[in-house]
């Protein structure tokens, strides 16, 4: 960690799996002292912070999303699993199956899930509906990391 002024620390990488995703890492992140003297990240402009998450599963092309990501897109947007199973005519249990990982996304209701997000969430993806059905293929991981030394502005960092 590095020290800063007014008492704050920047600590290199930060997992943030408060966002219901194992593979999100921070960067840059700042460390402080709460009321008990336990050291806790400061992580602010939390909406934008999930806006670049949510684009970021939207526009990978490395195959079929996870269940924590399709989890993550979904609350994100604010639907209940019944909610979502209606909007991809599916029900409550099959979502239920893909968020658990105990069953791949299919193709096609992630392809529409990633389209609403991208509406419901306003984020401008660079890759078109026909790209998004090519590239389909079976799930495999892939950390996202971002740079969170500027709160206001979080970029995604180089794999």
């Amino acid at each position: 960690m590095t020290k800063l002024s007014g008492g704050l620390q920047s600590v290199k990488m930060y997992q943030y799996t408060e966002c219901g995703l194992s593979d999100v890492y921070l960067h840059n992140v700042d460390v402080v002292q709460d009321d008990h003297g336990e050291e806790t990240y400061r992580i602010i402009n939390v909406l934008s912070l999930h806006k670049l998450i949510a684009s970021v599963i939207i526009d990978r092309s490395r195959g079929s999303m996870t269940g924590e990501e399709f989890r993550f897109l979904r609350s994100e947007m604010g639907f209940t699993q019944v909610e979502m199973g209606k909007k991809l005519g599916r029900d409550r249990a099959t979502i239920g199956r893909w968020e658990r990982g105990a069953a791949i996304v299919d193709p096609a209701a992630e392809t529409v899930m990633k389209l609403l997000a991208a509406e419901k969430l306003q984020i401008e993806s660079d890759r078109s509906v026909e790209q998004m059905v090519s590239d389909w293929t079976d799930a495999v991981a892939g950390t996202i990391r971002i740079d969170g030394e500027d709160p206001n502005n979080y970029q995604l960092l180089a794999a």
